[in-house]
């Protein structure tokens, strides 16, 4: 049976191979200082320069220092995962490899978890050390993420979090979801949130490995986990509810066509014989209960893919050091 640790540090990464010595050496003095019991987990995912072969020699030198790496680059959220997966420590601390996280913050953040009982502390960069074109969509996107949630957090994609053991341990990310990780854990009951300003230092080595593309991916991923998180148990309170709306839409439609052409054709005598096809709310009424009955038949799959289910990884490791 594995030792209870006080903290369980997760770090992805990939093709920080110039910045991981650095960032060992820096999170180990101030490991030391404060006494912690604790682990480090580097996950490669699938880096393409020598990030593995740094991890190896971290490894061989440091009983503390565990690596996973995974078989191909499967993102973020899938490494976030499999660290939440491995970790032993009664707190979990994520922060990136790149060195703009401070790992001086570790303690105050770890404190606050405990002192406070929060399931999960989140980090905000407020004096963040990256350029405009990265600023200012995160602050539309942190803001479209609060208004949806709930969650007064001003940053969302800080990579630097500290979560209660049982938080990552009973939450699913995929995709790129690590940016909404409060929103999930919100949404799984854990609402005890907490936000921590962190120092924030300028990129040393290569860079980013995101780019505008993440936005779009981001806002997408957003709506995802809105409807899987509110609708996972029940996709058909959404389908139906607007496959009602349109089959009701549709059939009104239809009533009115057909009580336009009885009172003024036949009862008022007032319009020359006009086939009901040849009237453009026909063919609205028509989509409209098509859309309806294909929503109500989405709804009912759903049910019952949601029922019969089970959810599998997709990534694969291929090689653990260190356990």
């Amino acid at each position: 049976m594995r030792e209870v640790l006080d903290i369980s540090l997760v770090i992805p990464v990939f093709n920080e191979d110039e910045s991981l010595e650095e960032l060992y050496r820096w999170i180990r003095k101030v490991m030391s200082l404060n006494g912690f019991r604790y682990e480090l987990i580097f996950i490669d995912d699938g880096s393409s320069d020598q990030s593995w072969d740094v991890i190896i020699r971290l490894v061989a030198q440091d009983t503390a220092v565990r690596g996973i790496r995974l078989s191909r680059n499967y993102g973020k959220s899938a490494a976030l995962g499999v660290g939440f997966e491995h970790a032993a420590g009664e707190v979990v601390i994520t922060m990136d490899a790149d060195l703009q996280d401070d790992p001086e913050e570790i303690p105050e953040m770890y404190e606050l978890l405990i002192s406070e009982k929060y399931d999960l502390v989140s980090g905000w960069k407020k004096k963040r050390k990256d350029p405009l074109s990265k600023t200012i969509p995160s602050k539309f996107f942190n803001w479209t993420t609060r208004m949806i949630s709930g969650i007064e957090l001003h940053d969302f994609n800080c990579g630097f979090k500290a979560y209660r053991s049982d938080v990552v341990k009973q939450i699913a990310i995929y995709g790129e979801m690590h940016r909404y990780i409060p929103v999930i854990a919100k949404w799984s009951g854990f609402s005890h949130i907490a936000e921590k300003p962190v120092k924030h230092h300028p990129r040393k080595y290569g860079v980013t490995k995101f780019g505008f593309e993440r936005f779009i991916r981001g806002f997408l991923d957003l709506l995802s986990i809105t409807f899987v998180t509110k609708f996972k148990q029940r996709p058909m309170h959404f389908f139906g509810s607007f496959g009602i709306l349109s089959f009701f839409g549709g059939f009104v439609i239809t009533l009115w066509i057909i009580g336009e052409k009885l009172y003024y054709q036949w009862l008022l005598n007032k319009l020359p014989p006009r086939d009901v096809v040849e009237q453009p709310l026909f063919f609205l009424a028509l989509v409209a209960l098509v859309v309806g009955v294909q929503l109500f038949l989405a709804g009912f799959i759903s049910e019952l893919i949601t029922k019969s289910s089970s959810q599998t990884d997709d990534y694969i490791v291929r090689e653990k050091i260190g356990y």
